[in-house]
C-alpha cells in the first residue's frame, strides 16, 4: 500500500481495526509468561504506538518504526517519552539503535503479497538481531471462515519458506486476532536468530 494510504487511514479519525487502544493479548501472553526478557527492542509497524508503550511499561527499551509519519506523530504524542519512534520503511532503510534483542510485529510481515519480500522481511529481521534474539510475528492466517475483510492470508507454508531460511523457528501455532472485536484466524510464529545455518533437507 502506497504511504500515503496508510497516512489517509490514521489522518481519517475512523478507529482502524488493527489499532485498537489496547496491548495485543498474544503479546501480553508472550511476556507475562516470559518467555522474552526486557531489551532492546524493535516494534516494525507499530502504528500509533500501543504495544510498544506496552512494552516499555514492562521494561523494554522500545523503539517503533511505521512507514506512516501520521501513526508516528500520534504515537509520540501517547507515549509521552517513554519510548522511541521513527520513520521507517523497513523493507529499504534501517533502524537506529540495533542490533535488537527482541523484534516485534503484529500483522505487518503478512501484509506482503510477493513471497520474495516476505522473504527480505525475514532476512531484515534477522539482520536486526543480536545472537539468539527473537522475533514475535502475528500472521493472518488460511484457517477460518471465508471473509472479505481483515488480515491478509498466509498458510502455514507461506510462513515457512519465508523465515526457515534465516531464522530458526521456535514456535509456530495456530491462534487468533481480535479485530474489531471480531475473532479472526492466525499464526504465531516465534523464531530465533540462527547460530549456524539451516542445513539442507535430506532424501531421508
Amino acid at each position: 500500500m502506497p504511504h500515503s494510504s496508510w497516512n489517509e487511514g490514521y489522518a481519517s479519525g475512523d478507529p482502524l481495526p488493527w489499532d485498537t487502544g489496547t496491548p495485543d493479548p498474544l503479546l501480553v501472553e508472550t511476556v507475562e509468561s516470559r518467555v522474552i526478557a526486557p531489551g532492546r527492542t524493535l516494534e516494525i509497524g507499530c502504528g500509533t504506538g500501543t504495544n510498544a508503550i506496552y512494552l516499555a511499561q514492562h521494561g523494554f527499551d522500545v523503539l517503533g518504526v511505521d512507514i506512516s509519519e501520521v501513526a508516528i506523530d500520534k504515537a509520540r504524542a501517547k507515549a509521552e517519552g517513554r519510548c522511541r519512534f521513527e520513520v521507517v520503511d523497513f523493507l529499504t532503510a534501517e533502524p537506529a539503535g540495533g542490533p535488537f534483542a527482541f523484534v516485534f510485529d503484529r500483522g505487518c510481515f503478512h501484509v506482503f503479497d510477493d513471497e520474495g519480500d516476505r522473504a527480505r522481511f525475514a532476512q531484515r529481521v534477522a539482520a536486526h538481531l543480536v545472537e539468539h534474539g527473537l522475533w514475535l510475528s502475528l500472521i493472518g492466517s488460511t484457517e477460518g471462515a471465508p471473509r472479505d475483510e481483515g488480515p491478509p492470508r498466509r498458510s502455514a507454508r507461506d510462513v515457512v519458506k519465508a523465515i526457515e531460511p534465516s531464522l530458526e523457528i521456535v514456535q509456530l501455532r495456530s491462534t487468533e486476532f481480535t479485530v474489531s472485536e471480531e475473532r479472526l484466524k492466525a499464526w504465531l510464529c516465534l523464531s530465533r536468530k540462527r547460530a549456524i545455518p539451516a542445513q539442507p533437507s535430506t532424501r531421508r
